[in-house]
């Protein structure tokens, strides 16, 4: 099943659940109601049933006002133990089948929510992009007559708007032509459907071979990534919010402060580890980079840990290349760990949009980067960077950030994200 079979099966069952839930809702209500007439017949009984208590002979006469009373305190003092008892055992056997019912619906509950979570956070995480996007198209919609040449140079100006690429844009509007064609697309809505399931198909083209999992050593090895990426793009968080994810994981986690020439970027890593309950492995200001990662590498190695998180400098402020002194560290992990750096870890900011596709060539051709993370996803509009790497870099996003917390670095779900950005564009 393709990657928009797998969005479109994914909406049609969201559809379904929201309409589920309408009949619950009302069923709900109708029991209400029902609950509320049995009452009102409850009452109703009640008071003909006191009527029918009143001794008998009063009602026809044969004894006095007096009499009567001695007669009502008889009968009084034959209800009281059995039929209290029987309501009160009633009554606790309602309270203990109303408790298991309330735990059987509190584990549900959390079922459902452990189900969702994922998707919900791809939801809220996206909604301006989802938003940018909707607005976007249905602004290109807007202007729709027919598919002719002005068709093409809009959609093409409004697919690039929404930073998939200059490259994509041209290849999604070249591939359309013949598409639209074929699927005899005439209605805004048709065409729009196309248009998104070209985007979604190529995406997934583009991605055959890709390996999006995390590569780690053997057991009982130490693996080591090296993180990338220009200053400003979250780097530096994103090392914290892995290393206290693996060391919730079970893992031991060591991070190296290589990145010795930013202000504060040593302290900031330092107070990440100590969130994290991680050590860290850091330098004077200013030294050497390749030192500290030597250091690091040693203790990992020698210490046995788990993992080496290694944050590298975005930018040197001395005469040294920045790619040659990634390319230093490199050398030395290697010499210290034949197999590592076992990834390398460029992080981009999305809100940067085609600035950060630039970032990427540039480290891609001089760092061996096998893949990507996206921060502050949540903080833009139009979220078509993810396609614009894959189809021009072929690097797999393998993280992405939705916002500050830990928990909101999240491990990249193609479904997801393609479900989290046209659900609302393309009819069940």
């Amino acid at each position: 099943m393709g990657l928009f079979d797998i969005f479109r099966k994914k909406k049609n069952e969201t559809v379904e659940q929201e309409a589920a839930s309408e009949s619950t809702e009302i069923l709900s209500e109708s029991e209400s109601n029902s609950d509320a007439s049995e009452d009102e017949q409850s009452t109703a009984v009640s008071e003909n049933t006191s009527a029918v208590t009143q001794p008998m002979m009063e009602q026809v006469g044969l004894v006095n006002e007096d009499e009567a009373k001695i007669w009502q305190e008889a009968l009084d003092k034959q209800k009281i133990s059995t039929p209290q008892l029987t309501e009160t055992e009633t009554e606790t056997e309602t309270e203990t089948e109303t408790e298991t019912e309330t735990e059987t619906e509190t584990e549900t509950e959390t079922e459902t929510e452990t189900e969702t979570t994922e998707q919900q956070i791809y939801d809220a995480g996206l909604k301006k992009s989802r938003t940018g996007f909707a607005d976007r198209f249905n602004r290109f919609l807007t202007n729709f007559r027919s598919v002719d040449e002005n068709f093409f140079e809009d959609l093409e100006e409004t697919l690039v708007g929404a930073d998939v690429g200059f490259d994509m844009a041209i290849k999604i509007s070249d591939e359309l032509r013949e598409e639209v064609k074929l699927k005899n697309a005439k209605r805004k809505e048709d065409v729009r459907d196309v248009i998104i399931k070209k985007m979604v198909d190529l995406y997934e083209a583009d991605g055959i071979n890709e390996d999006a999992t995390m590569n780690f050593a053997p057991k009982g090895q130490t693996t080591v990534i090296l993180f990338v990426g220009v200053n400003g793009v979250g780097k530096t968080t994103t090392i914290g919010k892995l290393a206290s994810k693996y060391q919730k994981a079970g893992k031991s986690v060591l991070l190296a402060a290589a990145d010795t020439f930013r202000a504060g970027a040593t302290k900031q890593l330092q107070e990440w580890g100590e969130r994290a309950h991680v050590p860290v492995v850091a330098g004077k200001e200013k030294a050497d980079p390749a030192s500290v990662v030597f250091a690091a590498v040693e203790k990992a190695r020698d210490e046995n840990y788990d993992v080496l998180f290694v944050d590298t400098a975005g930018r040197l402020q001395n005469n040294v290349n920045l790619m040659q002194e990634l390319e230093k560290m490199k050398r030395i992990i290697h010499r210290e760990i034949p197999e590592a750096p076992h990834e390398v870890l460029l992080v981009l900011d999305a809100t940067t949009g085609q600035n950060a596709l630039q970032q990427a060539k540039l480290f891609k051709n001089s760092s061996d980067v096998s893949g990507v993370v996206l921060t502050k996803m949540d903080g833009t509009a139009k979220g078509g960077i993810v396609f614009a790497i894959r189809n021009e870099m072929h690097l797999p996003v393998k993280w992405i950030g939705f916002g500050e917390k830990a928990s909101d670095l999240r491990e990249f779900k193609p479904e997801e994200f393609v479900y989290g950005l046209f659900k609302e564009l393309v009819e069940s």
